[in-house]
């Protein structure tokens, strides 16, 4: 078996914003396994400024797989622990190599075409007229969900713009989610999720940076909305651990992103652990490609998990690659008639 490597630069079709800043453009790297006249593919999304392996080695840990690709899976993943784009990198290529065209990794009614994933519509932050504009396309486009990016522009107008949701569609028709990634003060935190309460969400994703166990857990403890825990995750690796921070923090959701956690096999960790303690849960890609995304799709419908799953970013970039996947009225689908287009 031979092994290369890829970088790739995927550019957004416009600028996005989130509380740690706009985003433009997002690296990323595809791993290359070929075997007996066949190809597999995956892709090692590492993001940058967030994922525990954006350190200087990363492409120098991508060489090493390459050179040590025949240890096989097992041995490379238990290898790579603090490396989780790469494990999942290595996942995806070796399912992607037993498929039969390369990208129907786990295959299901969902790849058949036959059912969807529902998923919830992205407010990326900006103006308040750009967030307007992309909240009135989202409720057009049938969503039944929507999360919103919070924190970065001015509380209040943030707020009147949930306001203006919640004044055309109930709870029982539009599920609100809020994501933070980190910008509140624990200070300041409580006092605004009060507010937010008001307004009937669904949940938080993590209001205060992570790392401060004692004030998150005091949070979900006493806020009056839901706290999913997404940034908290990352960097937990034993299955210990992860068992240590659930049980202290004691989360309502926890939302799994498995380019960042690991994984299948990271995510599948989390979700058993989660289930042990009555905690929801939720899958999210992490703006890979749609190599990723579609691994992701196709594991996340496997789960059979009701809620809305946050799969709809395939469409944020100029660059991205032609495949199945459309989201048709809040729902992910695989239109089985369509081809993949792979060119690096």
């Amino acid at each position: 078996m031979k092994a290369s490597f890829h970088p790739y630069t995927l550019k957004f079709k416009q600028a996005s914003g989130t509380s740690r800043g706009i985003l433009k453009a997002k690296d990323t790297w595809f791993l290359i396994l070929e075997s007996e006249g066949k190809k597999g593919v995956g892709e090692c999304g590492m993001f940058r400024g967030l994922s525990v392996d954006d350190r200087p080695d990363f492409q120098e840990k991508l060489q090493w797989v390459c050179e040590n690709i025949n240890l096989g899976l097992d041995i490379l993943v238990s290898e790579l622990v603090e490396l989780p784009s790469i494990q999942f990198g290595l996942e995806m290529a070796f399912k992607s190599l037993d498929s039969a065209n390369g990208f129907d990794l786990i295959p299901s009614e969902f790849t058949k075409g036959k059912e969807g994933i529902p998923i919830n519509g992205l407010i990326w932050m900006g103006s308040e007229s750009f967030m307007k504009r992309q909240i009135k396309d989202k409720i057009k486009a049938g969503f039944t969900c929507i999360k919103m990016k919070i924190g970065a522009i001015d509380f209040q107008t943030e707020i009147d713009l949930l306001k203006s949701i919640r004044k055309e569609f109930t709870s029982k028709d539009m599920e609100l989610r809020v994501d933070a990634n980190g910008a509140f003060s624990p200070q300041e935190a409580l006092e605004k999720l009060k507010i937010l309460s008001d307004l009937d969400l669904h949940s938080i994703e993590q209001p205060i940076k992570q790392g401060q166990v004692e004030q998150i857990a005091k949070l979900c403890e006493i806020a009056p909305l839901p706290i999913a825990l997404d940034e908290e995750l990352i960097g937990v690796f034993s299955v210990t651990k992860k068992q240590e921070l659930l049980q202290t923090i004691r989360p309502q959701y926890i939302i799994l992103k498995p380019t960042l956690v690991g994984g299948f096999q990271g995510s599948d960790e989390w979700i058993s652990i989660a289930a042990q303690h009555k905690i929801g849960w939720w899958v999210t890609s992490a703006l890979e490609s749609n190599v990723s995304l579609n691994a992701i799709a196709q594991y996340t419908y496997k789960k059979q998990n009701p809620l809305p799953q946050g799969l709809g970013t395939g469409g944020l970039f100029t660059n991205n690659f032609d495949s199945p996947l459309v989201v048709q009225h809040g729902n992910l689908r695989y239109n089985a008639t369509k081809q993949w287009k792979f060119n690096l």
